[in-house]
């Protein structure tokens, strides 16, 4: 056995050695089934899930694919149990199977299937309690017909009693709409390409890309591809309007034929682009805008950060299930643990490609990633002490020292463009104040936003300071700074995120710095750690820094 840098374990836990030369290639080839549980200095802990394995079966690795990784880069014998844990949960996906029955002359049939060659599956999915109404018929032996409402419902069901379904029912092409993408003076990237392909053969599914690497030019791609009218789903207005613009530079789309659906305006065009508050807004109780699903006979629904989606819209989706659907993402991580519904509703990771492989193919700018660790003056340290347990991360987040600190870091990197990013409105207005610097929270109008963001994309200003409204599809190249002071607790996706917002390549040419100041043993250390997991999977490692050797 080679002297490898993973140890496989009979829990399905694997640990790897970061240390060892061949770290790089085993994690990367590691990742596309296993989760990153814990990152610490030297070792490194994955998980193998049955969702990370069937979304890997999804993109096309076979249970021998995921098994060869293993016994490569294994120090020792794969246990056995694991080996054939992995090859009957691969085995579990596509064992059931959604198809269309034909349509007759007539015009009867077109009925959903439920179908499996194995009896004993069906009988036993066919008996589960959730499952049994939706089945509405047996037209053979080795089929029920699902009711025609619950395509989705009963993917949901059967995914979360380990018999997950391939849908193979096909999808309604919509109303025919001419889109052609205008590559004049560009090409899409081969990574890109290739993603759009896979999800076109597909037909639904999720493309993973790190922040800055086109995500839009691939539901541009595919709307070409697709050729149909297509309704967008994206985080904010200021989201909608950089997915417009785009649009209307990468396409042969016209403004009259893109229209926005949000709080400020609501057009209903061939490309309509709306926000996922608008979806889930209620009025008296009922969502008052879901004609929209239904306003135009839409051939592809494009999901924007997907993994954002807000739980009202998984319902929503549900019943989109006979529209192709793109969901398009730098993380599937989900802090409320619906990846699962993701799976089974937007459909499975299609493509996904490691940051640090597209960094070294020169799409990305090149990050470092730097933890400051402030300690807390012996007054603060003490009020952190006495403070109840549900007070005590927001006493670290926010910690005066980090002031200080903040202003040590915009010095060091003078004349670079810098991002202050913070959770606490009080802490931003303080860090405005402080660094005379423009501010950007939710309470900022859309239209002053844009004014702001365009001021920073062209040099006019080189702080600002902005609240988690900029966590998300804000375009922003020429960032090569970010001082996290405050987050989410311990959210590995806003993490993501906000070094994003840092990687899109760079006319300066600087290497991006990421820095995360974090008040020295406090609970703010703990979620930090927790944030970090991500993007430790992706090959990032953090630099520790102490506060005071700042200013040396």
């Amino acid at each position: 056995m080679a002297d490898g840098p993973l140890i496989v374990q009979s829990d399905r836990t694997v640990l790897l050695e970061v240390a060892h030369p061949d770290a790089e290639s085993a994690r990367h080839e590691l990742a596309i089934f296993a989760e990153l549980e814990r990152a610490p200095e030297h070792i490194h802990t994955y998980r193998i899930t049955r969702l990370g394995l069937w979304n890997a079966r999804a993109a096309g690795h076979d249970a021998e694919d995921m098994l060869a990784t293993l016994d490569r880069w294994s120090r020792f014998p794969v246990p056995p149990s694991v080996s054939i844990d992995i090859a009957e949960t691969v085995g579990r996906y596509g064992r059931l199977v959604i198809e269309r029955a034909p349509v007759a002359e007539d015009g009867s049939g077109g009925e959903l299937i439920l179908r499996s060659t194995d009896a004993a599956v069906l009988a036993e999915v066919s008996k589960n309690k959730r499952i049994q109404p939706l089945l509405i018929g047996r037209p053979s032996p080795d089929a029920f017909v699902i009711d025609a409402w619950a395509r989705g419902h009963i993917k949901q069901e059967l995914l979360k009693i380990g018999w997950p379904a391939e849908d193979l029912a096909g999808y309604t092409p919509g109303t025919p709409h001419p889109i052609d993408l205008d590559e004049d003076g560009w090409n899409l990237r081969p990574y890109q390409r290739k993603a759009v392909d896979i999800f076109t053969e597909g037909g639904s599914g999720v493309v993973v890309l790190p922040c800055g690497a086109g995500k839009t030019l691939v539901g541009a791609a595919a709307m070409a591809d697709t050729k149909t009218t297509t309704l967008i789903l994206v985080t904010n207005t200021v989201s909608a309007r950089q997915w417009r613009d785009e649009l209307l530079k990468r396409t042969s789309l016209t403004p009259e034929e893109i229209g926005e659906y949000s709080g400020q305006t609501k057009e209903i065009k061939p490309v309509t682009i709306a926000t996922y508050q608008i979806l889930t807004a209620k009025r008296k109780g009922q969502y008052a805008h879901l004609a929209l699903l239904d306003a135009l006979d839409w051939g592809l629904i494009v999901y924007d950060e997907v993994h954002l989606l807000p739980a009202p819209v998984f319902k929503l989706t549900a019943d989109l299930q006979a529209r192709r659907r793109l969901g398009l993402t730098a993380t599937l991580v989900r802090e409320d643990g619906r990846e699962g519904d993701v799976f089974s509703l937007i459909g499975p990771k299609r493509f996904d490609a490691p940051w640090k492989e597209i960094e070294a193919q020169g799409f990305i700018s090149p990050a470092v990633c730097y933890e400051v660790r402030v300690d807390l003056p012996a007054y603060d340290r003490l009020e952190y002490a006495a403070a109840a347990d549900d007070e005590r991360y927001r006493l670290a987040a926010t910690a005066p020292a980090k002031i200080g600190v903040v202003k040590q870091l915009v010095e060091r990197h003078e004349g670079e463009r810098i991002l202050i990013i913070g959770q606490y409105l009080d802490q931003i207005d303080v860090l405005s104040e402080a660094l005379n610097a423009p501010k950007i929270t939710g309470q900022t109008p859309v239209d002053e936003r844009e004014e702001l963001y365009q001021a920073f994309r062209v040099g006019e200003i080189s702080v600002l300071v902005v609240s988690k409204v900029a966590n998300f599809s804000i375009d922003l190249p020429e960032a090569s700074v970010a001082i996290q002071v405050s987050g989410s607790f311990g959210s590995r996706q806003e993490e993501a995120q906000r070094l994003g917002r840092l990687l899109r390549p760079k006319q300066s040419n600087h290497t991006a710095s990421f820095y995360t100041l974090i008040a020295r043993d406090t609970v703010d250390q703990d979620f930090a750690q927790n944030r970090q997991r991500f993007l430790a999977e992706q090959g990032y490692a953090y630099t520790i820094l102490d506060a005071h050797s700042l200013a040396a």
